[in-house]
Order: C-alpha cells, then sequence, then structure tokens
C-alpha cells in the first residue's frame, strides 16, 4: 500500500518542525529551516482563540533577527498589517524579506544609555502601541506562549530517540532551550540542558557590551529565560562560533547559521566526553542571511577571523562568570537561580525592563 505523504496548510507549517540528523555516534542535531516559525505561529494562534487578535489588531513587536522573519511570514498569510522596530544590526537581506513580505520595519537609529539598542526598541514600540487603536504585541521575551511552544519538539524528540540525555542549544529569549528541556524532564528529570551564550551578554551574569555574534545573548533579561533549567553554560567568541559553523557544512553538509555553529562547538565536546550519553543539539536557522559574511572567506579575512575548528578544542572551566576571559568558556551552572549564583553581575530592582516596558 502506497504511503501518504503528509500535507500542510502553509509553507510555515511545513518548515516548523526540526529535522533530526544524526552527525556524531551519540549526537543528533535539531536542524531548524527557522525555528521561530514555531512559536510565531503558536502565540499568534493562542492570542486568536483568547479573543485579542481581531481582524483590525495590527501585530507589532521588536526584533532584529529571525523572530520579526516568522511573524512576517504569519501575517503576509493572513493578509495581517505587521510593524517591526529593529536597530541597525540587521541584515540588508533580511531587511528586504521582511519589506517583501509587506511588514512595516522601524529603525532606531541610536542606542538607549541603559540597555542599548534593544532598550532603545522597546520604548519605540510602545509609543507606536500608545498611537494605534488595536494592537497585540506577541512579545516573546515575556510571553509563557513562546516557550510553551516548544512542548512539540520535546515531544518530537522523545518519540524519536527516547530518552535525551543533554540538549544543548543557543539561549536568546529563553524559550527554545527552556521550553524543551522542561519537556524533556516530564520524561527524564536527569536531562541535563546547556544553554550557549556569549561574551558581554547579561544573560548569565556578565556585563552588558558590544556582541559581534549575534542571534543568541541579549541585553535585557527576558522573563522567559528560567535560570533554573540550565546545569550548564558556555560563552562563545564569534570566532569559535564561525569556525564551527563552516564545519557544520563542510563536514555535515548542515547549511545553518552562526547560532548552530556555537551549539555545535558545545555539544560535539559534550558528546566526545559522554560517549554513553545521547546528546541533542539545537539549530535554529539556515545559512543563507550570513552568505556575505560568515560564508564568505573575502568576509572573514578582512575582519581578522582565522577560523580553527580544531575537534578537540576544550573550553576554560571558570569559577564564577565574572571570571570569563574572551574565549570559549564553561561556568556550571547547576540550576540555580540568577541570584544564587556567586559572581554575577547584580540585577537591577524590580521587574525585568522588557516586561515593564511592554506590560
Amino acid at each position: 500500500m502506497p504511503v501518504t505523504p503528509p500535507t500542510y496548510h502553509s509553507i510555515t507549517e511545513a518548515q516548523m518542525m526540526p529535522r533530526l540528523v544524526r552527525i556524531g555516534p551519540n549526537l543528533y542535531g535539531a536542524v531548524f529551516t527557522l525555528m521561530k516559525l514555531l512559536p510565531a505561529h503558536f502565540i499568534l494562534q493562542r492570542a486568536r482563540e483568547r479573543g485579542e487578535l481581531h481582524h483590525n489588531t495590527v501585530v507589532v513587536e521588536t526584533t532584529s533577527g529571525t523572530f520579526g522573519l516568522a511573524l512576517a511570514m504569519q501575517a503576509a498569510l493572513t493578509e495581517r498589517e505587521l510593524i517591526l522596530v529593529s536597530d541597525p544590526a540587521i541584515d540588508a537581506n533580511l531587511y528586504r524579506r521582511l519589506s517583501d513580505l509587506g511588514a512595516k520595519v522601524e529603525i532606531c537609529r541610536e542606542p538607549a544609555a541603559v540597555g542599548g539598542f534593544q532598550e532603545a526598541r522597546l520604548r519605540r514600540l510602545a509609543e507606536i502601541r500608545a498611537a494605534l487603536p488595536s494592537t497585540f504585541c506577541p512579545e516573546q521575551y515575556t510571553n509563557p506562549d513562546n516557550p510553551r511552544s516548544y512542548e512539540r519538539v520535546s515531544e518530537q524528540l522523545i518519540r524519536t530517540l527516547g530518552a535525551v540525555d543533554c540538549l544543548v542549544g543557543p539561549v536568546g529569549s529563553g524559550g527554545s532551550m527552556c521550553g524543551t528541556t522542561r519537556g524533556l524532564r516530564a520524561h527524564n528529570p536527569d536531562t541535563l540542558a546547556i544553554g550557549v551564550d556569549t561574551h558581554s551578554s547579561v544573560l548569565f551574569g556578565q556585563d552588558d557590551g558590544p556582541r559581534t555574534l549575534r542571534g543568541l545573548g541579549n541585553s535585557l533579561w527576558p522573563a522567559n529565560l528560567d535560570h533554573g533549567v540550565f546545569d550548564e553554560v558556555h560563552w562563545c567568541a564569534a570566532e569559535e562560533a564561525y569556525a564551527h559553523t563552516r564545519a557544520l557544512h563542510a563536514q555535515h553538509a548542515l547549511f545553518q547559521g552562526p547560532t548552530s555553529g556555537a551549539a555545535y562547538l558545545v555539544a560535539q565536546w559534550w558528546a566526545r566526553r559522554n560517549p554513553d550519553k545521547l546528546c541533542v543539539v539545537m539549530m535554529p536557522d539556515e545559512g543563507y542571511r550570513y552568505q556575505a559574511t560568515v560564508y564568505d572567506d573575502a568576509w572573514l579575512a578582512d575582519n581578522g577571523y582565522v577560523l580553527d575548528p580544531r575537534p578537540d578544542a576544550e573550553p576554560v572551566t571558570v569559577a564564577s562568570p565574572d571570571e570569563a576571559g574572551a574565549a570559549w568558556t564553561r561556568f556550571a551552572w547547576n540550576r540555580r537561580g540568577y541570584e544564587d549564583v556567586p559572581g554575577v553581575v547584580p540585577r537591577p530592582a524590580g521587574r525585568d525592563r522588557a516586561e515593564q516596558v511592554l506590560s
């Protein structure tokens, strides 16, 4: 009897879930075309069900990356107006795609004194919402439907692979790693979670500063980031992430972005150290946005990057986040709350700034 292929109602449904690709004896990649399609679809669906999204409601969000692209794809398919607030970090190819999909993109040209461009974007977002009669903001940093959407990923992993011993992935809003880990731990409480961040990101206790490696890290604390989920945190430099992004392509024909490369660096290290354990690494998006940068040898040379994806590379282990240097660094977070970890930068009093602005 012929097998009936799966059918999808839209291109976004076809691309939401990851492909599971074996990239080592005990290592699998959860390889997404565009990871953010999953929370974007789920958040908008839940908003419609709750009556928060009407025919004349304008969707507004702050983003400089793939969550905006996911929203633009959803908005185009549902013929809904979308306004995105971004900053100069947005690349020209992404801007063009967003515009082609019908999104209006506003660029904040100057950073705020505290909180950088993300703070400036949040302020502009609040101004836009105040001027419109009906808006809905997905609020990827604070909306609990973001991590909830990844229950489908944990179910897929359990159904396909069984018990997962370790999940490795980049951290930005906190949604994918926190949501997927919670789902895996409902099946196996001993599943380890390793978050991959970059230097000068405030997520796990460092001071805010300029970050070359984009797509992970943050200048604000997202409410969706549950620090108690994580067993380890690794901070990666751009050069290390770029090297392993190119290695993923050269060795496994996986054409992914640099956040995937950073996560792959950490995951292959853990899998090598634990040959009897099963590791899964989250790989958020494909590499087409980075053809003129990470995948361009001339661009790498012009910017001083020398790629050396050594398979036996080891991180520097530190006793606290404030000891992290400029290269790949590892810290045992041990499922603690933020304030329970020595050496972290003190958090400001009150709620997260992202929550204050968006509430």
